[in-house]
């Protein structure tokens, strides 16, 4: 974990659907979890499982894998820039729907300064 005052200074310099280049460095239990991505910061990336293909593990992203990520949130009690996967291969099959139902001012809220008013999201 970082300090408060990194912290605030990481998600100062962040926007929704800021697109980040990431390394995957951890996939710790393929369909359950999620994977774990180096984007360069003091802070890791994390992309939920909700966001990754369903019921097709092989298509995660495996260690090592290099590609670009889209600022989805932020999750303040772990520290954690959460990313969705900018490469469709990488996403959800139902991302569509998915927004819709869970988060339909995903679209408004892109290019928005991830401190601030939260954002709905599960």
């Amino acid at each position: 974990m970082v300090t408060e005052a990194e912290w605030e200074r990481v998600q100062g310099e962040l926007r929704f659907g800021q697109v980040v280049t990431g390394t995957v460095v951890r996939v710790p239990k393929p369909g359950v979890i999620g994977v774990f991505v180096d984007i360069g910061l003091s802070v890791e990336g994390f992309v939920d499982v909700v966001l990754l293909p369903r019921g097709r593990n092989e298509d995660w992203p495996v260690e090592g894998t290099v590609t670009d990520f889209e600022i989805w949130c932020v999750h303040t009690g772990h520290q954690q820039i959460r990313l969705k996967p900018s490469d469709p291969k990488y996403l959800c099959e139902d991302f569509a729907d998915f927004v819709a139902q869970y988060r339909p001012a995903w679209p408004s809220e892109i290019g928005k300064a991830v401190r601030g008013p939260k954002p709905s999201t599960p």
